[in-house]
């Protein structure tokens, strides 16, 4: 997820645009018109979202529904009421059609959104979580059905749903997770999610 301090904002004195954010190189958003870049995650955290991401990507052969994207793939979208007019999940799953051009991004939210913590997402607790719900607020916003808040330290994968967008299921180890209604009859096993 890598956000708050892990954030570095580019400088800019005009506006910038979803053309300027195809110039940036690494994972960003575009947010009140600035460029917000992403810090890399670590090891963990990419291994989490790569397993979620193979799971995904063998559903939606095998159902012939939906695609499941990587890290570092753009979510275009009108500008909320935040000023956010992009996402860049950790993973996610869009059932909407693909690019016209498929050089370029997608345009509209993800069905199904994964955001996974790294090491920045830990220590300003209370700041974090208020940043990790004004995101999701975001995602359910931009109509985003299912967001995982998944937490690789506490072997955790939190569900977050628009109905109930600030009291989630968890998921634990032995458990099986799910994104209904955003990604219909998909099911993963929270063991095999943080298997290194």
């Amino acid at each position: 997820m890598v956000i708050g301090s892990s954030f570095v904002t580019t400088q800019t004195t005009t506006r910038a645009t979803l053309e300027d954010l195809y110039r940036v190189e690494g994972k960003a958003e575009l947010i009140r018109g600035r460029i917000v870049e992403i810090m890399r995650s670590g090891d963990l955290p990419t291994e989490v979202t790569a397993n979620i991401y193979v799971s995904l990507r063998a559903f939606a052969k095998s159902t012939g529904r939906g695609v499941a994207k990587t890290d570092g793939t753009t979510f275009a979208v009108d500008e909320l009421p935040s000023g956010r007019e992009s996402f860049a999940p950790d993973a996610a799953y869009h059932l909407g059609p693909r690019p016209v051009n498929r050089m370029k991004y997608f345009k509209g939210a993800p069905t199904f959104a994964v955001e996974a913590r790294s090491e920045f997402d830990y220590g300003r607790a209370a700041e974090i979580e208020i940043e990790m719900e004004e995101k999701r607020e975001d995602y359910f916003a931009a109509g985003t059905l299912v967001v995982w808040d998944v937490d690789p330290k506490a072997e955790t994968i939190a569900v977050f749903r628009p109905d109930a967008p600030t009291t989630p299921v968890v998921f634990r180890r032995s458990e099986i997770a799910d994104a209904e209604p955003a990604v219909p009859g998909w099911r993963m096993a929270v063991d095999q999610v943080f298997a290194g």
